[in-house]
């Protein structure tokens, strides 16, 4: 039995989230292994009635939990997603933007791999103000550059063998400049790994001019924040970008893209990013619980939602007519027809 903590948080959270975990269930019972969701509350709607962003019960709930998935919130994002990577030390952050068959991309061919520091950078929080001025703290530690690295060039081995670090080292050199340095020191451990170094400026530059010119981008946390929104617009909008925040022991995994108040309830959203975090959540617990059953389900939903794009089953986001309950169900028929 595996026990999945599920936040749907705000807006078009309760459409989408639904949609991936009805996709998990029917993994789960074409290949016979059990999965209890247990839903705990997060976000704007938590704060305005239970008056906490994140309540101790969710906070608890993630922690006896083997993995989270987690809906878009609104206004309290720093208050639940920012806490929540800290509190559970989920330092990578992955973000994979990739062109998929239907969606009109600003490029095709596109596949490019966002690892980013999680942790530390201007998102620890650590801001005070003084008489007519503010401050923030940047917190860059050896530790956490080396282990980020080490994530970056190990998923590189895995894919086209490149690395793009990207940092301001050139303006910041005590900060930035020890990311880079001790990123540079792990490229010199992956000797069949080939990297170049950009500033974030140049970097967003090329994410535009050549985005394929991409494998692994490496960076820091606030640019990565930046720079995978961008790369997610160039593979066709925010709709298609999953992403994962894992550390040592637990995981939590969801859509990149916001609770889009405006069109909540209305039956618009694209299910598709939370779908994609969805199996990316099983095939990490695959590998963490040594159950290849779940490496299955990940590659069966992920392939369903591939083939469920290239016949057209798309929200209007995408150009395409379907609700996002229609979605679901034309996702989960091609896992069925898949699936054998």
């Amino acid at each position: 039995m595996y026990r999945i903590a599920v936040i749907e948080g705000d807006g078009i959270g309760p459409e989408v989230v639904p949609v991936a975990l009805s996709a998990v269930q029917r993994a789960a019972d074409m290949f016979g292994f059990q999965i209890e969701f247990r839903t705990f509350r997060a976000g704007d709607s938590a704060l305005a009635e239970l008056e906490e962003a994140l309540p101790e019960e969710t906070v608890e709930g993630v922690k006896s939990s083997d993995a989270a998935i987690k809906g878009p919130v609104g206004e309290t994002a720093k208050d639940v997603i920012v806490r929540l990577r800290q509190m559970f030390d989920l330092y990578a952050n992955i973000r994979p933007a990739k062109v998929y068959p239907g969606v009109r991309p600003l490029m095709d061919g596109v596949d490019i791999l966002i690892v980013r520091e999680n942790t530390e950078d201007l998102y620890k929080g650590y801001e005070f103000e003084l008489p007519g001025a503010a401050v923030a703290l940047k917190i860059v530690t050896e530790r956490a550059s080396r282990r980020i690295a080490e994530y970056a060039f190990r998923e590189a081995e895995r894919r086209r063998k490149h690395v793009t670090i990207v940092h301001k080292a050139n303006v910041m050199p005590v900060t930035d400049g020890l990311f880079a340095r001790t990123s540079r020191e792990v490229a010199g451990h992956h000797a069949g790994v080939s990297y170049r170094e950009l500033y974030v400026d140049a970097a967003s530059m090329a994410l535009i001019r050549d985005p394929r010119s991409f494998d692994v981008l490496l960076t820091m946390n606030v640019y990565g924040d930046i720079l995978s929104d961008e790369a997610a617009q160039v593979v066709g909008g925010l709709g298609m970008a999953p992403s994962a925040n894992i550390g040592e022991s637990m995981a939590l995994f969801e859509p990149v893209h916001g609770s889009a108040p405006d069109i909540a309830g209305k039956g618009l959203a694209n299910p598709y990013a939370t779908v994609f975090s969805a199996s990316m959540m099983l095939d990490w617990l695959s590998q963490v619980k040594g159950d290849p059953r779940l490496g299955r389900a990940s590659k069966l939903i992920e392939s369903a939602a591939i083939e469920a794009l290239r016949r057209g089953v798309m929200t209007p986001d995408l150009g395409g007519k379907y609700k996002t309950g229609e979605v679901g169900k034309g996702l989960e028929a091609i896992m069925v027809e898949l699936g054998g």
